[in-house]
């Protein structure tokens, strides 16, 4: 199990004391200082069962710049969001853990972690 987090982020923080305290194995990546690839966004997104714009924080200042709320939601703009995410990963959701079956979630609430945990 590993977890993408910004340790200033307070769902981050929420998600991890869950973990420890059910006393969950996990790795722990800061996806900010270790920027995930291309590659690595499309393979949580094919785990998560989402596209890139379901996971983009479109309030950060930085997809404001972009202006990424206009851009179109579809299969031909898949790659353009993908590629804002590597170069952006501020505008990545979080946190997201990656569950041992194979799935991921989006665990933004106590429940989605423990669904995770479950997997």
């Amino acid at each position: 199990m590993e977890i993408w987090i910004n340790p200033a982020c307070s769902k981050c923080r929420s998600a991890v004391s869950l973990l420890d305290a059910e006393g969950v194995e996990y790795t722990v990546r800061r996806y900010l200082e270790d920027v995930p690839t291309p590659e690595e966004i499309r393979a949580v997104l094919d785990r998560l069962g989402l596209e890139p714009w379901d996971i983009t924080r479109t309030q950060e200042a930085e997809a404001k710049e972009l202006g990424v709320k206009d851009w179109a939601k579809d299969a031909g703009s898949r790659e353009r969001w993908i590629t804002a995410l590597a170069g952006h990963p501020k505008l990545i959701q979080r946190p997201i853990i990656t569950a041992q079956d194979g799935s991921a979630v989006v665990a933004r609430t106590d429940e989605a972690v423990r669904d995770a945990m479950g997997r």
